[in-house]
């Protein structure tokens, strides 16, 4: 007979004990699948602080409390590395995050439901509540989404709303399941999941920091300097475990890569910095990273990136494959931005060999093979019946 856990006000049972948690992992995992969810707060972190864990197998449903003092996760982590029960989650990448963190490693299998929905037809990124009504007819209450899943305790609704957040997943794992195996799209899904699995996603490196950055330098001799400043941030952040933000602003690495002030007297003239900014210690470590970045060699540096500078022909070429990719997603009911994204058109348009995600697998047999031909002129788009076609212009040879 499986013990009941631990008791969590008067309705909601939550583990809070390892022992509990251990009989739970032990019964989930005879199953071949479990839904899992997370909770967890990172507003004033910079790494994630875990709250909730939620669980779910046919018959079996449960919320773990990691704040407790009772428990150790290892249960859980050895249930989320088991290759014999397939991971569930929806939009499943800052779960895993977690877990990679903590454990040191990626679950696996896993089974994102967000994309399996796109590769069902079910349009881009939709969302959990709309997944689970458009598949269980359930409404779901989202009044407590903005919790502060840090703060104990918590109350019946609060429980009752991130336990939903499993069990409804279990009945959207098995309809999407179905729907790929009926539609043959298995192994789609399973080239999407290679990404998700890979622990290099997950891995944060202060060197690579910039390439998160979205607003644009002067030139290369900034590049080296951003580069320098945002390696320096990343390592403050990580160290000290607050937000990026909270060390320095986006804005402010941008103005301090164009300005490049070598003394700590020329930040005090930077808009983006606060008054007294330039006498701390901080600004001196500033100014060190700024001459690290003037002394990399420009040519060893990336090119930049300052947008699409596409000739007018290109241009064309790109809105003709932008009509064939929709005429392609919804001929086989396939999220286009699932197919492919506007750099991989841009790329297609312009490089006689793209290595882009579009022509490979799956993805070339739907769109990559007609896009490289409607490049070439063998193929023509015109209209029927209300409706993109597709016509050959020449016999293949």
């Amino acid at each position: 007979m499986q013990r009941q856990p631990a008791v969590y006000g008067k309705i909601m049972r939550v583990i809070t004990s390892t022992s509990d948690l251990a009989q739970l992992c032990t019964a989930l995992a005879g199953h071949h699948f479990v839904a899992v969810d997370t909770e967890f707060m990172r507003e004033t972190t910079f790494w994630p602080k875990l709250c909730l864990v939620q669980l779910a197998a046919p018959g079996i449903e449960a919320i773990v409390d990691p704040q407790s003092d009772d428990i150790d996760l290892a249960p859980f982590y050895e249930l989320m590395l088991d290759e014999r029960v397939v991971k569930v989650f929806h939009a499943a990448r800052q779960d895993i995050e977690i877990v990679h963190l903590k454990a040191g490693r990626v679950p696996s299998p896993v089974f994102d439901t967000q994309v399996a929905a796109m590769v069902c037809g079910f349009g881009d990124s939709i969302s959990y509540v709309n997944l689970v009504k458009r598949i269980t007819s359930q409404d779901l209450d989202k009044s407590s989404r903005f919790t502060d899943w840090s703060r104990r305790p918590l109350s019946e609704r609060q429980l009752v709303y991130a336990l939903g957040d499993v069990t409804h997943l279990r009945d959207v794992y098995v309809h999407l399941k179905g729907e790929l195996e009926k539609s043959g799209r298995s192994h789609w899904l399973e080239e999407e999941m290679r990404g998700l699995t890979d622990p290099a996603t997950y891995e944060i490196s202060p060197e690579h920091a910039w390439k998160r950055l979205k607003l644009k330098v002067r030139n290369r001799r900034a590049l080296g300097v951003l580069m320098e400043l945002a390696a320096w941030r990343e390592q403050q952040a990580q160290s000290q475990d607050v937000p990026r933000a909270r060390v320095l602003r986006d804005e402010a690495l941008y103005d301090i890569a164009n300005q490049q002030p070598t003394e700590t007297s020329r930040l005090a003239e930077l808009r983006t910095l606060s008054d007294g900014f330039a006498r701390s210690a901080r600004a001196r470590e500033i100014v060190e990273a700024v001459k690290r970045g003037l002394l990399r060699d420009p040519k060893s540096l990336p090119p930049l990136d300052n947008g699409p500078s596409l000739p007018a022909e290109a241009g064309a070429m790109v809105d003709l494959l932008r009509v064939l990719l929709k005429a392609a997603a919804g001929r086989h009911g396939v999220a286009p931005r699932l197919i492919a994204d506007t750099e991989d058109l841009e790329r297609i348009a312009v490089e006689k060999e793209p290595d882009v995600a579009a022509l490979k697998g799956w993805r070339r047999e739907l769109f990559g093979d007609d896009a490289m031909r409607l490049k070439r002129g063998e193929l023509a788009l015109g209209m029927r019946r209300g409706e993109v076609v597709v016509m050959e212009t020449r016999p293949r040879t």
